[in-house]
C-alpha cells in the first residue's frame, strides 16, 4: 500500500531528498509551504507520514519541528535520513555576481554560508524564504522580486533552470541535516540495536535542582543522551522544556526505567518516539547497564523477598 508523504516544499528541497530515501517508489509526495502545515497534514489524515528537517550539525536544532512536535495532537518519530549540505549561488541567465546585491533562501542556508557572502558579497541583504527550493522557484518566475539571486542545493539549481554563479559556498563542507519520519503513534518501530529515542520534558517550577534531578534519570541508568536543548514553553518568561535525544529504545531496559524515573519527577513528558539511528552506533552499554544486568537484579530482589538469600 502506498503511503502519503508530507514534507517542506517546494519540490527541490533538501527535504525531498531525504524523503526520496526513506519511501517506496509508489508513495506519493505532497509538497508543504512549512513544517507545522506538513505536520499538520498527518494530524488531520491529509498524509499519512511527514519528513521535516530536525537537527543541523552546523546550526543545531531546527525550532520549528521541536516547537510543532511538543505541543498539538501527539505525533511520534518512526525513522530518520541524514543529507549532506552544498549550496551554490544561483541567479537568473545572464546575472553577474557583480550584479547580486539581495539574496534569497532559508535562514538556516543563509546562516551557512554567512562566510561565503560576506567574503564575495559584502553588503548583501538576505531576503528569507519558506526554504530553499522556494526562493529559487520565485527567482525563476519572470518578473522583479527584490532579490537577484538565492542560495540553494545544486540539483535546485538545475531544476528551476538558474545559473550556478557560484559553487561550493557552504562554510562547512561536513555540514549534514538530519530529517525525520513522523506518523501518528502507532506501534513502536521494533527495536534494532542501534536506536535512538526522542523526548520532550517539561521541569517543575521554581525547585533548586530540577534539572539535575531530570538529568540524573538518565545518568543513573547508563543512558546517554546525544543532544538536548532547552525550548521555551511559551506561556511565561523563564519556562523552559527540554527537547532530548536518547541512545537507546523504549524496549531496553535502561530506558524504559528512565523514562519511569522522569514520569515520576516531571510534571509533563511527551514520548515523541524510539527508531533506529542512521548517524552511527552510538555510545557502548556500560556495564551494569544492560538488560540482563536489570533482569539479574530484578530476580535477586525476588529471592529476597521469598526468604533466599544468595551468596
Amino acid at each position: 500500500m502506498s503511503l502519503r508523504y508530507a514534507f517542506l516544499g517546494p519540490t527541490g528541497t533538501f527535504t525531498e531528498a531525504a524523503l526520496r530515501t526513506v519511501a517506496g517508489p509508489d508513495d506519493v509526495a505532497l509538497p508543504m509551504t512549512d513544517v507545522p502545515t506538513a505536520l499538520e497534514a498527518v494530524r488531520t489524515g491529509e498524509a499519512d507520514r511527514a519528513v521535516v528537517p530536525i537537527e543541523n550539525s552546523v546550526e543545531g536544532g531546527v525550532s520549528a519541528t521541536l516547537d510543532a512536535l511538543s505541543s498539538g495532537l501527539p505525533l511520534v518519530i518512526v525513522g530518520e535520513a541524514l543529507v549532506r549540505i552544498e549550496f551554490v549561488l544561483a541567479g537568473r541567465e545572464g546575472t553577474t555576481l557583480e550584479q547580486v546585491r539581495h539574496v534569497s533562501t532559508h535562514p538556516h542556508a543563509w546562516a551557512q554560508t554567512r562566510r561565503w557572502v560576506s567574503t564575495n558579497l559584502p553588503g548583501a541583504v538576505h531576503v528569507p524564504a519558506t526554504s530553499t527550493a522556494a526562493a529559487a522557484a520565485i527567482l525563476a518566475e519572470p518578473g522583479e522580486h527584490g532579490f537577484e539571486a538565492a542560495v540553494v542545493a545544486p540539483h535546485t539549481a538545475e531544476q528551476y533552470g538558474l545559473s550556478v554563479l557560484a559553487a561550493g559556498i557552504e562554510d562547512n563542507t561536513n555540514a549534514v541535516t538530519r530529517f525525520v519520519v513522523v506518523s501518528t503513534p502507532g506501534p513502536v518501530p521494533e527495536r534494532t540495536g542501534q536506536d535512538k529515542t526522542t523526548l520532550m520534558v517539561h521541569l517543575p517550577d521554581n525547585e533548586a535542582g530540577a534539572l539535575l534531578t531530570m538529568l540524573e534519570q538518565f545518568a543513573v541508568r547508563g543512558v546517554n543522551l546525544s543532544r538536548i536543548e532547552s525550548r521555551p514553553i511559551g506561556d511565561a518568561i523563564g519556562r523552559y522544556g527540554f527537547s532530548i535525544d536518547a541512545e537507546g529504545h523504549i524496549d531496553d531496559e535502561r530506558v524504559a526505567a528512565a523514562l519511569v524515573g522522569l514520569h515520576r519527577v516531571c510534571p509533563m513528558v511527551r514520548f515523541l518516539g524510539s527508531y533506529p539511528r542512521v548517524d552511527g552506533p552510538g555510545s557502548p552499554v556500560r556495564r551494569g547497564f544492560t538488560d540482563e544486568d536489570f533482569r539479574a537484579g530484578r530476580e535477586w530482589v525476588a529471592r529476597l523477598r521469598e526468604g533466599v538469600h544468595p551468596d
